[in-house]
């Protein structure tokens, strides 16, 4: 058995690849090659000894690196780039989403070529299924054929080419996600917000950015926000809104009052419809978002940590 690289012939490397490849996928990337060449070629595969693995895989590596490459991609200057270069040149939107759409197994082949950010860009946003089914095959791309990682650079380089341009289409966000959100229902929003803040933090923290819930007011807002939004909103409002919240909260909005609503306020008792406190609620947020709008705080400020002066 060889188990030395530098035992073999150049032609019994190319019998090699061959082996390796199957003889029809092997042309289809060696395109030069004469009859007569392809029938030594095809005699060699017969002659070849035994050749340990270790030496096939150094031996496909280096065709894989040098001369394949040559065959698989040319840039404007001729010079050869390795079959995953591709991905580089890829804005992050779309190698998202060339990849979000694979097989696990494709998905983790070309994510291993990328740098290690992009690669945590592309996995935080597929689905917690998909992510762990993907990360699962990273740990196991030993066992992938070399011939197959080849295949899969081919495939995904063509399906590269009917990416749409950043610029054909409209990249959504936060911004817009927030606008969306502004619609639904409070317990749809809730639900909403509690399922992207598991499944993509990321994109979680950006939609805070822009979307402003009844929660937010008390736990982003400053006192003297709180006073001038609670003095814009009628006082029955205002009491129908605090129905089942803490008796703190309720007793921090009741200060932030003038001391003439203070003392006419008063609290709703017995059971209501959790729509008419839902309705109140919105009202504020509402009221709120209006603030916003006229100068009076900075959401994305508050919602990233920046500090407020009163």
């Amino acid at each position: 058995m060889i188990t030395d690289v530098q035992q073999l012939s150049g032609l019994q490397k190319v019998a090699i690849v061959f082996s390796v490849l199957g003889e029809s996928l092997a042309l289809t990337l060696i395109k030069d090659l004469h009859k007569t060449e392809i029938r030594k070629i095809r005699a060699a595969i017969q002659e070849l000894p035994s050749v340990s693995f270790a030496v096939k895989k150094r031996v496909f590596e280096e065709f894989y690196f040098n001369f394949v490459s040559d065959k698989f991609q040319e840039s404007d200057d001729d010079s050869p780039q390795k079959p995953f270069d591709f991905l580089n040149h890829l804005t992050d939107e779309q190698l998202v989403s060339l990849l979000v759409a694979e097989e696990p197994r494709v998905a983790a082949i070309a994510l291993a070529q990328v740098e290690a950010e992009r690669r945590s860009l592309v996995v935080d946003r597929m689905t917690a299924d998909l992510k762990a089914r993907v990360l699962i095959e990273l740990g196991n791309l030993k066992d992938v054929p070399l011939e197959g990682i080849v295949s899969v650079a081919q495939n995904l380089r063509d399906k590269s080419h009917f990416l749409p341009r950043t610029v054909a289409f409209s990249r959504g966000g936060g911004k817009e996600i927030a606008e969306v959100l502004a619609a639904m229902p409070p317990d749809e929003e809730e639900k909403f917000l509690d399922t992207l803040s598991k499944e993509n933090p990321r994109l979680a923290v950006e939609v805070k950015k822009y979307h402003l819930t009844f929660d937010d007011i008390f736990e982003l807002l400053p006192d003297n926000t709180i006073r001038d939004l609670m003095n814009s909103v009628d006082l029955d409002t205002i009491a129908m809104a605090m129905k089942g919240l803490p008796e703190e909260l309720v007793e921090r909005v009741k200060g932030n009052l003038p001391a003439k609503k203070q003392a006419m306020y008063e609290p709703v008792e017995g059971p209501v419809a959790k729509r008419e406190v839902d309705n109140a609620r919105k009202l504020i947020v509402q009221q709120a978002r209006q603030m916003e709008k006229e100068g009076a705080f900075n959401l994305a400020d508050l919602a990233s940590g920046g500090e407020m002066v009163e």
